[in-house]
This record gives C-alpha cells, structure tokens and sequence, in this order.
C-alpha cells in the first residue's frame, strides 16, 4: 500500500528540513531589545560580515549573557580584528562567538590575565578545556565594548555550525524588528564579451531606476543583443534602526524562470574572500560602492546558486524579454526590479578594444615579472581570468597595474636591495603608495639577506620607504614624581610617523606589566587592580619598536600607597 502525502504538507516538510536549526535554545545576548547596526553576510571590505553587529545604546559595559549552556571553549584578545573576544561551544554542536568585549565575566577575566601575565603578552589566544570554564544559559561571561577593529561600542554575535561555518542567527530564532522592504539604489546592465552591447554600448551601463507606489521599481527599457548581466546595489533597514544593513535573499528570473539566486543564510570562512569577484570590484575601488554581479564568473562562492548559464542572459535579435530582481530581508519583505529588454542588431557599434601590454598573466599559470631590482611572482589562480597587466618599475618604484582586479590568494612583491649599505637596509621597508600623494602605507616585509619581500593581494604602486624616525610615547594622565595612590589607570600614548609600531613592553621596578593597547586612540592602559604593583616607589619603563627596528624608552618615577 503507498501512501501519499498533500502537497502543502510535503513542500512543508522539505522546507523544514532545510531549515532545520533550533528555534528556541538560544536566548539573546543582551538584556536590552535587539536593535541591529550590522546584519549577517553583508558585505564588508574583503569579507562577509559573520554575525549580528547588536547595539549596545552606544555605550560599553553591558551585561553579556551566555546564550545556551556550555563551555568557553577559545578565548582570543587581539589588538585588531574581534579586540576581547569569547567563543562557547554547546552541546548541540554549535558554538556561539562574542566578540569587541570590554572585558570578561570576573572568573575568566582572571583566567585569561593569569596567561596574559605567564606569557607576558596582551595578545593571546587560549583553549580551555571543557572542566576549565563551564557556563550556564543566561549567566554573566562579559561585559561590551568597543574593542579591536570595532568602529563604535556595540556586540559582535555570531552561531557558528561544527565546521566553524558562521550561520545567520535569526535562523534560531534571535528576532529583530522589520517590517519595512529592501531599498534598492541603483541597476547596472554588463555587456560580457565583444559581441555583447547595451544601448549601443560594449561597457558597464547605469541604468535609469524609476521607483514605483508599491515600494517596487522599474527600469526604463534598454535594447541590448549578446550576453548579459545585471548587478544590483541595494540594502534592507529594520524598523529600530537608521543604518544601511545587507538584505538576506536576491533572486532573479528571466521570463518568470528562476535563473540566479544569492542565498546569504551561512558561509565558510575560507570562501569569504571571494567577495571581492562577487561585486564589481573595479567599480568598488574607483567609486567606493559595492554593486553585487547577479551573475557568476569563475567565483566558488557556496552562496550562488545559478542554472547552467551562470544568470547570464543571452539576448537574440527581434526578442522581448523581461528580466526582474526579487530582494528579501529575513522577514521576508520583499522588493521587486522589472526590466524590459528588446533584442535588436542595430544595437552593434563598434566594440571598446581592450588595453593589450606585454605582460599577459593567465590565471591557471604561474607568472613572473622581472624589471631592474623588483620581482613580481603570481602563483596559479592568483586571480579569477587572464588579463593584460601594466608592470613597470623606475627609480625603486613599482607601478602593478591599477587596484581594480580581485585576487584570490597573495603574491610576492621581491626588491633587491644589495646596492644600499647595511645601515641603510635595516631602515628600508616595502610601502604601497596610496592617494593622490602616494602616502607610503607600511606593507608587512620580511628580510632575507639582500632581498625586501612582501606579500601581498592587492595591486597598485609599490616603492621603498626609509623610517629613521624612532616612535613616540607620551604619558596621559600623570607626570613623573607624581603620587598616583587614588589612581586605578596608568595611561601612556605612543605613536609613530613612519612604518608603524611593532610591539611594546612595560614593566614596573623590572616586573612586567599588562598595558592593553587600543591602536584607534593610541593607548597603553594598565590597571592598577591587576596587583603588580606594591611597593611605594616605582620605576616605570616602557618600550616601543617600529616595524623597521627604532625605538623609544619612556622612565618615570611614581608613588603609591
């Protein structure tokens, strides 16, 4: 006997089945509503955003809960990127990540300051064992902040899956306000090879958007023949916030069949980078906006999901084709873009030829460039095609083709610097020259006998910078011979003008001490509560190097009772 079930219960089913994540055993973070300034997977610079951004009323020091049982499993604090951050494995499998903490819950602010002082580093990152720090749901692990590359106080909060794959945290039920639609910005139409045109055009095209009563758009009608793609620039905003958040589904259709989708409900960490030939980056780096290819070219991205035509259109003579773009934020507001196409060989004029120079770089090849005292090396699959590459050096300086072609992993920059004396060498670094003034921005350089090496993503100019300027530091909020009993931080600001600090080192009457070090306000902090300090005179002595090697000393004397 077969049995069959009703189709709505059977699509139910399979939704369900896709869907399946825990709805209830997560709590939130905070004790305060959940108001976004950052959704999942929106586009960052070079990667997708791996959590929620929650806001913490723009200020530090809330309350940070555990979301389910567990333990703390990794502990991490860094001077960039997640600053103070707290990873609790549970026993479902997932593992929640908090992160740009102010500080932890007092047991595992002692735990980590206990190796902090052992290894004598602010910098580390710890693996507890499952005994060493376990938690209970809703219990006290930190306290928010603003810490590392955070740009305002705020909660990074992500679930991650048993993989280390970051999944978006609505899907277990952390619920935000949103009832209002996507906003879609503009349209750009793409011709995608020689044959293809646009209006009579073989370049990117921006395309007139006419918004329509029903929060839908419209897009005057082009002529177009060849193939083509679209890119969307668009963002969802929730019913408690201003902020310019990612949407969470684009879908696009071609005479009402589904052809493309970009489905931004998880991710891996390694395929992050890929962000970078997702949008059109070309555009990005020139005009600083991000328009997302609703088409797919050479990109592994998990998150695409296209027919056999990768959301290229294929537009023949004498047709009419409609085309539409469907955004949807999480709650499933939803957008709707139409644009007419008419097929037309009239529309073929002669096509823009491409810049040929002698330097041809195939993806799929290992190429090197070699002029004067520089060496350029690209390994296989360093970017995502072929192209004809502008490479040039005079006087120590490397021109590499603008920055406007994506890269998949580093190349090495090489420059040979045997004909400078061994004084000089050891204040020579690699800069890549940025803006109109070609400021030198430090690039990390490793030294190898006669040779400078960088390695590096991005294209651009490259040259030889010199740093004799020793890094400077200052204390804030005392002066030596000072009494500083009442104080509980002792606060120094350090700088430096040319390739960057490197590292620090403080120490008190010869004892290491723990001064965190926050680069946006340049500032070394120690707390007086650590316990270090006992006697009544004390010599302080900090140490700051630069990335060439120069450094400063700063003594003072101060008293405590």
């Amino acid at each position: 006997m077969r049995f069959f079930l009703p189709l709505l219960l059977l699509i139910s089913f399979i939704v369900n089945a896709q869907d399946n994540y825990p709805k209830n055993y997560f709590s939130n973070p905070l004790e305060i509503p959940t108001i976004l300034a950052g959704t999942f997977a929106e586009l960052r610079s070079n990667h997708f955003h791996s959590g929620l951004d929650i806001k913490t009323q723009q200020r530090t020091g809330l309350r940070v809960k555990a979301s389910a049982d567990g333990f703390v499993s990794r502990i991490k604090v860094s001077h960039f990127g997640y600053g103070k951050a707290l990873y609790i494995t549970h026993p479902n499998g997932y593992t929640t990540v908090y992160a740009h903490l102010q500080e932890f819950a007092p047991q595992i602010e002692a735990y980590v300051k206990k190796h902090q002082y052992e290894k004598e580093s602010y910098e580390i990152e710890l693996f507890p064992t499952p005994e060493t720090l376990p938690v209970s749901k809703d219990s006290l692990v930190a306290f928010t902040g603003n810490t590392g590359g955070s740009a305002g106080p705020h909660l990074h909060y992500e679930i991650r899956d048993k993989e280390e794959r970051p999944i978006n945290p609505m899907l277990f039920g952390i619920d935000v306000k949103d009832s209002t639609n996507p906003v879609v910005e503009s349209i750009f139409a793409y011709p995608i090879n020689e044959n293809s045109f646009i209006n009579k055009s073989n370049s990117r095209q921006k395309l007139r958007l006419i918004p329509l009563k029903n929060n839908d758009y419209a897009v005057e009608s082009i002529e177009a023949i060849g193939q083509i793609g679209f890119g969307i620039e668009t963002f969802d905003r929730q019913d408690l916030a201003a902020n310019s958040n990612g949407v969470y589904n684009i879908q696009t259709f071609v005479n009402g069949n589904k052809i493309y989708e970009i489905d931004f409900k998880r991710f891996s960490f390694d395929e992050s980078q890929h962000i970078n030939q997702l949008i059109d980056f070309e555009y990005y780096s020139t005009k600083k906006e991000r328009i997302q290819k609703l088409f797919n070219k050479n990109n592994p991205l998990s998150i695409l999901i296209s027919n056999s035509d990768n959301g290229l259109l294929n537009i023949e003579d004498s047709t009419n084709n409609v085309y539409k773009i469907r955004v949807a934020d999480y709650k499933n507001n939803e957008s709707w873009v139409t644009i007419n196409i008419k097929g037309s060989k009239n529309n073929i004029t002669e096509p823009e030829k491409p810049k040929i120079t002698p330097y041809l770089v195939k993806a799929d090849q290992t190429t090197s460039l070699n002029k004067e005292s520089v060496t350029v090396d690209f390994f296989k699959d360093t970017f995502y095609e072929d192209f004809y590459i502008d490479f040039d050096v005079k006087n120590d300086t490397l021109t590499l083709h603008d920055d406007i072609i994506p890269a998949m992993k580093n190349f090495n920059i090489t420059f040979d610097v045997s004909k400078y004396s061994n004084e000089d060498k050891n204040k020579i670094y690699i800069a890549r020259l940025v803006g109109y003034k070609n400021y030198p921005l430090y690039t990390y350089t490793k030294r190898k006998e006669n040779a400078l090496i960088a390695s590096t993503k991005t294209l651009g100019k490259y040259s030889l910078a010199t740093d004799t300027i020793k890094p400077s530091i200052k204390p804030i909020n005392f002066k030596s011979d000072q009494w500083l009993s009442k104080y509980r931080y002792l606060k120094v600001k350090i700088d430096d003008e040319g390739s960057g600090i490197s590292n620090y080192r403080a120490t008190v009457n010869g004892k290491w001490i723990l001064m965190e070090y926050d680069y946006k306000t340049k500032t070394l902090t120690y707390d007086f509560n650590d316990g270090v300090v006992t006697d009544t005179k004390n010599n302080l002595k900090v140490i700051v190097t630069d990335n060439v090697g120069n450094n400063s000393t700063l003594e003072a004397l101060f008293y405590r009772k």
